[in-house]
């Protein structure tokens, strides 16, 4: 948010810059070593400090024209929203940049929650190639993310000069990130 009152002209009383690089670190460590309640603390300090830097852009946008005044609206109502929501709260917005971005429940040991946008591809069983992609908006059950995906040809197969064997594409189920590197 600092970044963006920076560049749309908006000079802030103070941008909190080395104690939100100390809070983060701090919240990570925290984390990771399982110690919740200084893990508490450090989070309702980043409330308040992001709370302090929204109003004060809120303050200082009326002088700003409308244009940017309308460039900076949607981003400051998604903080606002971070810095409202609570664990137990639903529709949680998890990443500024991507709203959509939803938590996917994997059942992993090492990785128990990815977050992303659940997809389903359509590959061939040959050579591995992609000949459709769809995305499911929700967390739907992955058995009924197959079918309803590929009722018809991919548009690639529609073209081809003679019919694609049926048994030529392999329907698999997949987030985005769980697939390996080289089939990306």
């Amino acid at each position: 948010m600092v970044q963006l009152a920076k560049r749309s002209g908006i000079q802030l009383k103070q941008t909190f810059a080395r104690e939100g690089k100390s809070l983060r670190f701090r919240a990570g460590g925290y984390a990771h070593a399982k110690q919740f309640k200084r893990l508490r603390t450090v989070l309702k300090r980043q409330r308040t400090v992001l709370g302090r830097v929204l109003r004060d852009i809120e303050r200082k946008m009326t002088t700003l024209a409308e244009v940017q005044q309308e460039r900076l609206r949607p981003w400051l109502e998604r903080a606002r929203r971070i810095a409202q929501q609570r664990a137990k709260d639903k529709n949680k917005l998890y990443a500024l940049h991507a709203p959509e971005v939803e938590c996917i429940a994997k059942g992993k040991a090492r990785q128990p929650y990815e977050f992303g946008v659940k997809v389903s591809l359509a590959i061939t069983a040959n050579h591995g190639l992609i000949v459709g992609a769809r995305s499911f908006p929700g967390n739907p059950y992955d058995g009924h993310t197959r079918t309803p995906n590929w009722s018809r040809p991919p548009s690639c197969c529609r073209t081809c000069p003679k019919r694609p064997d049926p048994a030529l594409p392999s329907l698999t189920s997949v987030t985005a990130g769980s697939m390996p590197k080289w089939r990306q």
